[in-house]
């Protein structure tokens, strides 16, 4: 298993020869707020941003990111610097101000209601506004500003998260040739046809084929890249390499499937307050039932409507069961601004409630949705309750839910029934794979989870417990640190093997 010591190794060895290193994402790491008169700082969870920080804990680099808390303004110096973490400061965070309108045509707008859809490909129209897609340039210009003042000059490495940069890398190289730029899109990549409906398309691959490396979750992400590039781009892609190669500048693709902290998450999961917190849904749930569990935010991508159909028509076929499970969906609200998501959310307890009045008794409720953000203890102890999970994206770049569900269960019991066109299927494959638009087919997934024998149940997680173990975030961050580093600078030896997934061109490496 790669261990954070691992990554530490690989920062000291090879960062330090290629420059500072600059992190830049639209969710900042810390977030101080106004809370009873005093000024407080927390740490919003996800385990990408556990990795990035461990990154820079090793570097003392810088991360550039959108202030969002009530006092982050007050915190700041004239730079808009603050050290962090505040208990043991190591790395500067440099904080980004865009005004409200340009927040929200950037952020709501082009990002959530054009590429998220556009990239997903569930079947929701994207939104294309010229006024939107003007504030998402505007945005990413001045990220690039916040970037160029960072570097001052000299040379740095550029680590860019997601598809809310798409323009960043070019602008940064037009304005400082000595900075290596990788960014990870965690998103999907749509096939040719469907790219092929957004208006700004050939100024979108020419901002990111300013990149020199470019990380997806999945080969086949990878792919519909290159095929995209082909198709509207002047760009020449090398076929025997998988290299993009433009006038200004060549760019290296990879595939590089995200993890989780495995060690950290069982740690939680063994903790007294996960143990606390297993009693009061014992409590809350009932005695005598059956425990199912779904854990998403509120998004159309997620596949939840479908899902709660699913379990009416399981009660319908399977009257044994009813009074003998009990359902919780945890549906954390997101993007709520927008009113595609909000209608989302009233559907979703619309259906809960339906199920509800069709099945239920004075005793007895199958469904219970929970339509807030819970303590991670309280999320984790129901994946240690439950008989069985529930992820079933219609579409999904990996699903790290699938994995924390795995790394909480070191008793080797529970099922988890996964989406195929979730991008953790292609390692998660000892799950029961179902198809998320059929309703019968998680329903029948369902049944089965519930009379899985504990030998099968133990067999299924016990492969799926090594992927994620092997997996994990530290193996992630190391793989594209090192392989922009390569990039970057090719006179150097490449590592080791194993440390960078699916990365054309380079040494040959998988973690798959």
């Amino acid at each position: 298993m790669y261990s954070n010591s691992q990554l530490q190794s690989v920062i000291q060895e090879r960062l330090g020869q290629a420059g500072r290193l600059i992190i830049v994402s639209n969710r900042e790491p810390f977030v101080h707020e106004h809370r009873d008169g005093s000024i407080r700082c927390s740490r919003p969870a996800g385990g990408v941003t556990s990795a990035l920080n461990r990154l820079l804990d090793g570097s003392s680099g810088v991360w550039v990111a959108q202030g969002s808390g009530s006092a982050d303004r007050d915190v700041v110096d004239r730079y808009s610097h603050v050290m962090v973490p505040p208990e043991c400061p190591r790395y500067t965070l440099r904080r980004v101000w865009i005004s409200e309108k340009l927040r929200r045509e950037f952020y709501s707008g082009l990002a959530n209601q054009a590429l998220w859809p556009l990239c997903h490909t569930v079947y929701r129209r994207p939104r294309f506004s010229s006024a939107e897609w003007k504030s998402y340039r505007a945005v990413n210009r001045i990220f690039a500003d916040a970037v160029i003042e960072e570097a001052a000059g000299g040379p740095a490495i550029v680590f860019i998260q997601d598809y809310h940069f798409g323009l960043l890398p070019r602008m940064l190289k037009e304005r400082n040739r000595n900075l290596s730029v990788a960014h990870f899109w965690h998103i999907p990549w749509p096939t040719p046809d469907v790219f092929s409906g957004f208006p700004w398309k050939e100024e979108l691959l020419e901002g990111l084929l300013g990149n020199d490396l470019l990380g997806f979750q999945l080969r086949e992400h990878h792919t519909n890249f290159l095929h995209s590039v082909s198709r509207f781009s002047e760009a020449v892609v090398d076929s025997e390499s998988g290299r993009v190669l433009s006038p200004r500048n060549t760019t290296t693709l990879g595939h590089f499937p995200i993890g989780i902290d495995f060690d950290r998450h069982c740690a939680a999961a063994d903790s007294a307050e996960t143990a606390a917190a297993m009693e009061t849904w014992k409590q809350r749930i009932g005695s005598g039932v059956r425990l199912g569990v779904g854990i998403d935010r509120i998004d159309y991508t997620k596949g939840i409507p479908e899902r709660i159909r699913a379990l009416d028509i399981f009660l319908e076929r399977h009257p044994e069961w009813r009074g003998k499970l009990v359902f919780v969906q945890v549906g954390v609200p997101s993007r709520m601004e927008i009113a595609e998501y909000r209608l989302l959310a009233d559907e979703i307890g619309a259906l809960v409630a339906a199920v509800n009045a069709r099945w239920g008794t004075g005793s007895w409720q199958p469904i219970q949705f929970v339509r807030e953000n819970l303590p991670a203890e309280q999320m984790i102890a129901l994946h240690r309750l439950a008989a069985f999970c529930l992820v079933t994206p219609l579409h999904d770049g990996m699903n790290l839910v699938a994995k924390e569900f795995v790394a909480s269960r070191d008793d080797l019991q529970g099922a988890l029934i996964l989406s195929r066109f979730a991008g953790a299927s292609g390692e998660l494959n000892s799950a029961i794979l179902v198809n998320p638009f059929s309703e019968d087919e998680i329903a029948a997934a369902i049944w089965t989870a519930l009379t899985l024998s504990p030998s099968d149940a133990r067999r299924r997680m016990s492969r799926m417990r090594a992927s994620v173990q092997s997996n994990n975030i530290y193996r992630w961050a190391s793989g594209i640190l090192s392989a922009l580093v390569q990039v970057a600078r090719p006179e150097l030896p490449a590592r080791t093997r194993g440390q960078a997934a699916g990365v054309s061109g380079l040494a040959e490496v998988s973690l798959i």
